[in-house]
């Protein structure tokens, strides 16, 4: 730790950072560093809009197997739920502003090796997007606590929801933009027989973006630079609430549902872009916009669904949610239409958008009152993380034998593509998982949160191999009448986020 300590320290946010050297007044500085983190949400999602969202399109250039699909998806997931709860603990003994800007800087030099492996494109080369993927998802989700709890101490309470709506729309349309301009780069290369040029490329300008963010996030201020020691959990008593919140039946259930539900769809997450690629033939172009009319779908539905469960509840939500999910992977099989396609994916979107939102609330309102709900969301995380593995492993082993199970039985070979089997079992198991959580989905008694004034919500990643992120975070103060007396944490102010899931 003490060597940790001595690294991190070659950054001191004391003595590097701009505004504290000058002594600027708090107005100048907190004006100077909301601009910088403007400037910040556009430089990384050039990185997220080329990184992240071609990264199955590459792996299906480089020829990966089914096989190999799946280990692609598997172990950064694994990996980036272990790196999260890893960044949480050491947050409690270094700085955060050195944690993040450092993070940054290895994760641009991880998207340079990515370039250089589509320049060269080695016989291993599979193998080495992989390792790659696990260091480069390791490094978004290490800083995403510490991003969360700096934007927190900085960003003024009534500035917030103006704040991280403005910061959200460049996100949104700068994500966007460079994702349909990578699709359109890759198709023009693709034509040319250059596919390898227009990844290099891609990966250059993801490198690049993220380079300038970090230099933008070591330019910000951090009010709050030092770690508290008076804060600190000690891993044991974290291990301890672990264990003791898989006790209250509730959340245990409503867990295995959500993990349960993240694994059985990773089984073909990572299938539909093989899919579309492969089997149909789209250009990268159309691949693009295909998940496109997913995520805008998400984006603008979120408003809606939060105002519907403020009048029904979450759990009529979810029930929904369990009745839908199982259909959606069986709609790709009625066409290969694109624009039939472009509209399953809308469908999609506007489903996943009300389970996303539905069941972060639903974790929020059965956690007991006065209980840490970091503990109770990373024990949720943890077991997700742990059932997109084994989802996406099996599902890379069910589309490897779906093609010999296609060429063994004849009357098999009528369907349109092997890949139906991996949606199918998808869906199988999906209905399988709503049908068992209908009848445990209790209405808990709602604690005394506000109604959904409003949600702060970004795209923080979306791409073919994870699906769709969505972090997102509800700000507000409660109203003192609305406070539970003698209840410390309903007094508290809400602002709690996390949503991980597989699309």
């Amino acid at each position: 730790m003490t060597g940790l300590k001595r690294v991190f320290g070659l950054l001191n946010p004391e003595t590097d950072d701009p505004a504290a050297d000058k002594g600027l007044p708090r107005s100048t500085w907190l004006r100077r560093t909301l601009n910088l983190s403007q400037k910040e949400a556009v430089a990384s999602s050039t990185m997220t809009a080329t990184g992240d969202n071609f990264f199955n399109a590459f792996a299906i250039y480089l020829q990966a197997s089914a096989v190999q699909m799946g280990w692609l998806m598997a172990v950064p997931q694994l990996f980036g739920a272990l790196l999260q709860l890893l960044s949480a603990w050491l947050g409690n003994y270094l700085p955060r502003k050195p944690m993040v800007v450092v993070t940054a800087m290895i994760q641009a030099a991880v998207v340079v090796l990515l370039a250089a492996l589509a320049a060269t494109r080695p016989d291993n080369a599979v193998r080495w997007l992989i390792v790659l993927a696990v260091l480069y998802f390791s490094c978004i989700n290490f800083i995403q606590p510490q991003w969360r709890a700096w934007m927190g101490s900085i960003v003024p309470q009534r500035r917030r929801g103006t704040f991280f709506a403005a910061r959200t729309r460049l996100t949104m349309v700068a994500s966007l933009l460079v994702f349909i301009g990578g699709g359109i780069l890759l198709t023009m290369s693709a034509r040319a027989e250059m596919a390898w040029l227009g990844f290099t490329l891609l990966f250059s300008i993801a490198a690049l973006g993220r380079a300038m963010s970090a230099r933008l996030l070591a330019l910000m201020h951090d009010p709050d630079p030092r770690p508290h020691p008076e804060r600190r959990k000690g891993f044991r008593q974290s291990m301890q609430q672990l264990y003791y919140s898989l006790h209250d039946k509730t959340f245990r259930d409503y867990s295995f549902f959500v993990a349960g539900m993240q694994g059985v769809v990773a089984i073909s997450a990572p299938f539909f872009a093989l899919y579309m690629l492969r089997d149909l033939g789209f250009s990268y172009l159309e691949y693009s916009l295909n998940a496109i009319a997913s995520i805008v779908t998400q984006f603008l539905t979120l408003s809606f669904w939060g105002r519907f469960t403020d009048r029904f509840g979450n759990r009529l939500v979810m029930r929904f949610c369990c009745l839908t999910i199982p259909v959606i992977p069986l709609l790709w099989l009625v066409s290969a239409d694109f624009y039939y396609l472009l509209l399953v994916q809308m469908v999609s979107g506007l489903v996943w958008s009300g389970f996303t939102l539905s069941t972060a609330n639903y974790l929020y309102d059965i956690r007991p009152g006065k209980s840490d709900f970091a503990v109770y969301a990373a024990t949720q995380s943890a077991l997700g993380a742990s059932m997109v593995f084994v989802g996406a492993l099996a599902g890379g082993y069910i589309a490897a034998g779906s093609s010999q199970l296609v060429l063994a039985w004849q009357w098999l070979s009528g369907i349109g593509s092997s890949l139906f089997i991996v949606f199918c079992v998808s869906s199988a198991l999906r209905a399988v998982i709503a049908f068992w959580f209908w009848a445990r989905a209790v209405e808990p008694r709602l604690r005394r949160r506000p109604r959904f004034l409003q949600v702060i919500y970004r795209v923080s990643r979306f791409n073919a191999i994870s699906g769709v992120t969505l972090d997102w975070l509800s700000v507000t103060r409660r109203n003192r009448s609305d406070a539970v007396p003698g209840n410390p944490s309903d007094n508290e102010e809400y602002h709690e986020n996390d949503s991980d899931r597989p699309s």
